[in-house]
């Protein structure tokens, strides 16, 4: 049974376990990046706009090629995730490419024990919060690291995409968050055939209770914006419909796969 003592290092090892596949995997493209193509998608890069000289805090950055592509954009920016395979690999990236992206391994919770600044933009985009028990509390490290008048930008997996089973055939979850949905797998998304066993463990977060989260701790929502795609090709049964546009095949656009929102951290 996970608890709030070892969720943490369950998922941690998790993530320490797949980074090098992912490294290695078609889905990140990792030699493509290190010859300069940008890792972020036109949903996120509307939402950002222009970053030149701003001071960015990427939330769950894995091993760092989004908050490398914000660095490419003119932004000062700090990467946070709770994996160490993973932040070690983003350091090297960085050197490798002679990004300026600086990084933190720490649990988001534990955030201000390892930092004292206040930043223009949060950021955090796709399978992020599902790691996460309490959004009260995510929501509340977002609101101490932004300026006042600051932006977080969050760009999500739909809630109703997470209430289906793998092959998008039935009704497999609650939307609702109703606890740890504790799980173990094989292969990931990045590479489904992957020789990987991994434990997991989770939370579904209906879009009301990443609001109001929001809004309870200061932020005052200015968009919120649901889109009938993935740029992503992480599920099952998927068809490309256009250029790094995904849907499930037999669901059609009847589904939303994303949503996006930006808030506004109070004076």
């Amino acid at each position: 049974m996970a608890t709030e003592n070892n969720y943490i290092e369950i998922n941690r090892q998790s993530w320490n376990n797949r980074t090098e596949t992912h490294l290695k995997s078609e889905f990140y493209d990792l030699d493509n990046f290190l010859k300069g193509k940008s890792s972020l998608n036109d949903i996120e890069l509307n939402l950002l706009g222009d970053i030149q000289e701003k001071s960015i805090l990427h939330l769950q950055c894995h091993f760092g090629q989004d908050t490398i592509s914000l660095d490419r954009l003119g932004a000062n920016v700090l990467g946070i995730d709770l994996s160490d395979k993973a932040i070690e690999s983003a350091k090297k990236i960085a050197k490798d490419t002679n990004s300026n992206a600086k990084f933190i391994c720490c649990d988001i919770y534990d955030l201000p024990n390892h930092l004292d600044e206040k930043f223009d933009v949060v950021f955090t985009s796709y399978g992020t919060i599902g790691w996460l028990p309490d959004l009260h509390r995510w929501a509340k490290i977002i609101s101490k690291f932004l300026k006042p008048n600051g932006q977080f930008v969050f760009v999500e997996f739909h809630p109703v995409v997470w209430m289906f089973d793998d092959n998008f055939d039935k009704i497999g979850y609650r939307y609702f968050n109703s606890g740890a949905i504790e799980e173990t797998q094989s292969g990931t998304y990045a590479d489904k055939t992957a020789e990987l066993t991994l434990s997991d463990v989770s939370w579904n977060h209906g879009i009301s209770e990443v609001l109001n989260s929001l809004i309870k701790n200061g932020l005052e929502i200015k968009s919120l914006d649901e889109f009938d795609y993935s740029p992503y090709n992480c599920f099952n049964k998927t068809i490309e419909f256009e250029p790094k546009k995904y849907r499930i095949e037999h669901l059609e656009d009847k589904i939303p796969m994303v949503y996006s929102i930006t808030a506004t951290k109070k004076q």
